[in-house]
């Protein structure tokens, strides 16, 4: 395995920040010395609030003010306050790396969350990896990230697929129709459903991989009646994307659907009318409408919090947990040192979440998720279904463990599997 850390991981850091003391000085003014006695736990939280993943990210944004405010009403950190910066990255990449860089250069910032989409995560990584900054990356995402200074805390791939596809494959048959977004969350999306027909005696008889910019689907659902699938997996995700449902339902494409994208991250069973995503199906570890006791407290402090916020979505639970889990790490550690907060981390934490109690997986930075089956009717009425306890079990089989081996890769299902 690939080990690009020839020296510890705090001695970057501090070379880092001891060559840039000037220039935080003058922009900021504050030095590297005088942030090692600051009285204050610097938290960065990059989000979007505007442009494209607004939809998604605005709530992640609202839990994490929630838990940073929740922490600090406690009394902190190590009883120190948590200061947040919370610049709008603005759905753009170029301006992720920039406010990234700048969070960590001059902000100095003890822990980082940011980023919707899969590609946001890797436009910042490299920086990430330089200067090995403590990173959380709360959506759900494809799977397969092991690097050593991120915790990419939001079910993969192999959870939430792993829950809806052979459940639909059971219910409903085994010819199964992918559409999927055209980068690499679609892409090894689409590699997962494969790998999980093939696991449960099922075929994916037809497959599309649909650029972002695409929202006219009338070609696309006349090859899938063409094909006459049991039932469809799509992984589209944006604005553009979500008009497929819409246009599924005008052609009479009444085909059941999963996914483990839809609902649980835009609300589209609340956006759209019925009965556009009628019998659809989504492997989720967390939705508003999960009706639990520690769930329905945590969406009226929500609501307490934000009155006007449209929907509470899975990312936005994953930053409200990550947020006190780290806190927790910190404390059990006595101190704000990013290596020493690792270390406690991969020691495994257990956190009563929203979702349910938790495990942190220190081998691998994953989490062990309850995933869920929500299911919309005709009338978007939801209920829940199926629930399983699901470990990071991929990155176990290709051998990652970071306190081992503090790697920097992500790998890809074709790495294991035969596709």
């Amino acid at each position: 395995m690939n080990n690009l850390f020839s020296t510890g991981r705090s001695s970057t850091r501090r070379a880092f920040l001891a060559a840039g003391a000037t220039g935080i000085t003058a922009t900021a003014g504050c030095t590297g010395s005088a942030r090692q006695d600051a009285d204050v736990v610097r938290i960065g939280v990059l989000e979007d609030r505007s442009g494209g993943f607004a939809l998604n990210g605005t709530s992640k944004w609202q839990t994490s003010v929630l838990a940073i405010e929740e922490l600090n009403e406690a009394g902190g950190i190590l009883g120190k306050e948590i200061e947040l910066f919370d610049p709008d990255p603005q759905s753009d990449n170029q301006r992720y790396q920039e406010l990234t860089r700048r969070l960590i250069q001059r902000e100095e910032v003890d822990a980082l969350w940011a980023g919707y989409s899969s590609a946001a995560r890797e436009t910042i990584r490299p920086l990430i990896n330089q200067y090995e900054q403590l990173y959380f990356y709360t959506t759900q995402y494809e799977g397969g990230v092991c690097d050593s200074t991120i915790f990419p805390v939001g079910a993969t791939a192999r959870q939430q697929l792993g829950a809806v596809v052979p459940h639909l494959i059971e219910e409903y048959g085994p010819r199964i129709y992918t559409i999927a977004a055209d980068y690499n969350f679609g892409q090894i999306s689409g590699d997962w459903v494969r790998i999980l027909a093939e696991e449960n005696g099922a075929e994916v008889i037809g497959e599309e991989f649909i650029p972002l910019d695409v929202s006219q689907f009338g070609s696309t659902i006349n090859r899938i009646q063409e094909a006459d699938p049991d039932f469809v997996m799509s992984m589209l995700v944006g604005q553009n994307h979500t008009s497929f449902y819409n246009q599924r339902a005008s052609a009479g494409l009444d085909i059941p659907i999963g996914s483990s994208t839809t609902m649980a991250q835009g609300y589209e069973h609340r956006r759209l009318n019925p009965p556009a995503l009628a019998d659809m199906y989504v492997g989720v570890n967390y939705m508003e409408e999960v009706d639990t006791e520690a769930s329905n407290a945590f969406v009226e402090r929500f609501y307490d919090r934000w009155p006007d916020a449209p929907y509470l979505n899975q990312e936005a639970q994953n930053n409200y947990f990550s947020i006190h889990m780290y806190a927790e790490a910190a404390e059990r550690a006595g101190t704000t040192d990013q290596e020493a907060v690792i270390e406690e981390l991969e020691k495994g934490v257990e956190i009563e979440a929203p979702e349910g109690t938790i495990e942190l997986d220190g081998d691998t930075h994953h989490m062990n998720h309850h995933m869920r089956i929500g299911h919309a009717d005709s009338n978007h009425d939801l209920s829940f279904g199926n629930e399983q306890y699901i470990g990071a079990g991929f990155l176990q089989e290709v051998g990652c463990s970071l306190p081992d081996d503090p790697e920097t890769t992500q790998y890809l299902p074709a790495e294991v599997y035969d596709l």
